[in-house]
């Protein structure tokens, strides 16, 4: 056989039949990666070979790889409430581009996921969309997320909810996340919270540093996100006493200080897990200054940042109103430690913070602008970005997009707790991408609703050819005139 896709599937309902000849294979469960081929029959995978010796000759990890399906942990499709930003069916969308079979859906929706008849709608939008990516959902830890009252927690957990989270904004009150964590831990489900301390926030613009000092933009400390994390972690260790079951997942981390608190925490044993995003990874706040350069480029020899102004790094207009996201986008040093975290396994995860918006929320100053960047379909490219750099090994990035995210959710992952792998005799889920293939990131491409992102006009390694979601096609790239 030769390389390449079989062309006998269609984007929609129908079950896959496909065979992919002398492609790089990465397998997160077994631990394995290297030249293989793959038959799928019947939205089957049938069998999957692993290649050695004079076939192999000439397949490595630059061209075409199959690995299995992407599970975001952290996402933000809008709907209901919020329909002109993102709907359900743009979302997945959105997703099946970007690689991802699997979405989690965070509750600041309008009205907020605090009751089941909300999930009852989001369900009838998936349903209504046609698409095979499943779509899970964290329902609110406060009613209305106004952190005043516990949200029926066990009515959301029968009603199937994989956690709770009041993101888009965090757990303001001690009282209230201590009670939710001995709750959810009852219920065998996890707190997801975002960690940020708002008293030290309030009115922040950008990552305090000389970004913000040099353009006069109001700082936001890292210590509100690290402080946040040392009160989380404190009230997890004493709760997880008298509830075994509790478990706590920390979103979004961005700064060393929180990765280190992290890791201290999960060496004495608690029950914690973490995710960072592409874009704390790979972007920094020099960006807002005009910077386009990689976080890693930003880095001297001895892992200080580098002034973008004196290495002449700025060549965009500042004030890009996409860059603002929250937490902010951080110093080079921080990116790196978001990248070491991956590394060493402190951070058990890669999730995107897909946070579409409409133009009119975008398109205004840039303190005043929302937060958020449209990532889920770009976050492939940006990791590949990393990966090609030398900053993390494919392998570790793929696990980070697939098992990682599977261990958080548990028994509730997509599939139950079993392996996302290339396991013969499940139904197919899973990415092809080409490495040697670019694409170029601008709102005629990306199929979200959401049209803002700081990666517009830039080209992207690993073009997403096909994603499988359940045995059935998700995506499917246009065909080359």
């Amino acid at each position: 056989m030769t390389a390449g896709l079989a062309d006998r599937s269609f984007v929609g309902a129908h079950l896959a039949d496909l065979e992919i000849s002398r492609a790089w294979l990465v397998d997160p469960v077994s631990g394995r990666e290297g030249p293989g081929e793959i038959v799928v029959t019947d939205g089957v995978l049938e069998a999957v070979t692993w290649l050695e010796g004079v076939e192999a000759d000439g397949v490595d990890a630059s061209g075409i790889i199959v690995a299995p399906g992407f599970l975001d942990l952290h996402a933000h499709f809008r709907e209901p409430g919020n329909e002109d930003a993102e709907t359900v069916a743009t979302g997945l969308a959105a997703a099946a581009h970007g690689g991802f079979t699997a979405v989690c859906i965070m509750p600041n929706t309008t009205p907020a996921l605090d009751e089941p008849s909300v999930l009852a709608r989001i369900r009838d939008a998936t349903a209504a969309s046609g698409s095979p990516v499943t779509l899970l959902a964290h329902g609110a830890v406060s009613v209305g997320r106004a952190g005043e009252q516990l949200a029926a927690l066990g009515e959301l957990a029968d009603a199937g909810v994989v956690g709770f989270s009041d993101d888009g904004a965090p757990i303001r009150s001690a009282s209230i996340f201590r009670n939710a964590l001995a709750y959810a831990g009852m219920l065998g489900l996890p707190i997801v919270d975002h960690p940020e301390d708002a008293t030290l926030t309030q009115g922040a613009e950008a990552n305090e540093g000389l970004i913000a000092t040099v353009l006069g933009l109001r700082g936001w400390p890292g210590a509100a996100e690290a402080g946040a994390v040392a009160r989380d972690l404190a009230i997890l260790a004493e709760v997880v006493g008298d509830v075994p079951g509790a478990r706590l997942h920390l979103t979004h981390l961005s700064t060393a200080a929180s990765l280190e608190l992290v890791r201290r925490a999960k060496a004495a044993g608690l029950p914690v897990t973490c995710d960072v995003t592409p874009h704390h990874l790979a972007l920094t706040d020099e960006w807002i200054a005009g910077s386009r350069r990689w976080s890693w480029e930003a880095l001297e020899d001895n892992g200080a940042a580098r002034d973008p102004w004196r290495d002449g790094a700025i060549t965009a207009r500042p004030f890009d109103p996409s860059l603002r996201v929250n937490p902010p986008l951080r110093s080079a040093v921080d990116a790196a430690a978001c990248l070491g975290a991956l590394a060493d396994g402190t951070a058990d995860a890669i999730a995107t913070d897909h946070a579409p918006h409409a133009e009119v929320d975008k398109a205004v100053e840039f303190g005043l602008a929302a937060n958020g960047i449209s990532g889920i379909e770009a976050a492939l490219g940006v990791v590949l970005a990393a990966v090609g750099a030398g900053r993390l090994p494919l392998a570790t990035a793929i696990a980070a997009l697939t098992t990682g995210p599977a261990r958080v959710l548990g028994d509730r992952a997509p599939g139950g707790p079993g392996p996302r792998g290339l396991v013969e005799g499940r139904p197919a889920d899973l990415v092809v991408f080409d490495r040697s293939a670019s694409w170029r990131v601008d709102a005629d491409t990306l199929i979200s609703r959401g049209k803002s992102s700081p990666l517009f006009g830039r080209e992207l390694s690993g073009c997403v050819l096909l994603t499988v979601a359940g045995g059935r096609i998700a995506y499917q790239a246009p065909a080359e005139a």
